[in-house]
């Protein structure tokens, strides 16, 4: 593997990992950022698959090797799919936060009753 090739699948390792653990988060915020940076991976792990992705997608300028536009296709599918969410995401976080000034994702009753069930018997 070249060096370009492998600082981009450093860069996808790094976005993944990033926009998993954002995920996680308890803050919508940062669920938010967490998805976009999915997408951005996404993007990027569809425009890695094809090694002639430079090259025209019908013209291969008489080297007889063309460029497969399936994951040109794909990452517009996939903007517009993270756009998509990213605003429903968005208005969501906008909706809580004009609920309670506060973004943070509570705890249910179900999370609440879990927690009681895992505790130790002596510490009660």
């Amino acid at each position: 593997m070249n060096v370009p090739g492998l600082v981009l699948v450093i860069a996808l390792a790094i976005l993944y990992s990033s926009g998993f653990y954002l995920l996680l988060q308890r803050s919508l915020m940062r669920v938010v950022f967490g998805i976009v940076m999915l997408g951005h991976a996404a993007n990027l792990s569809l425009m890695l698959t094809d090694a002639a992705i430079t090259l025209p997608p019908l013209l291969g300028g008489g080297s007889g090797q063309i460029s497969d536009p399936l994951p040109q296709a794909l990452a517009l599918t996939a903007i517009v799919i993270t756009f998509g969410v990213t605003t429903f995401l968005l208005a969501l976080a906008y909706r809580v936060w004009l609920g309670d000034a506060n973004d943070e994702v509570p705890d249910d009753l179900e999370d609440r009753r879990i927690r009681r069930l895992s505790e130790p018997e002596d510490s009660q």
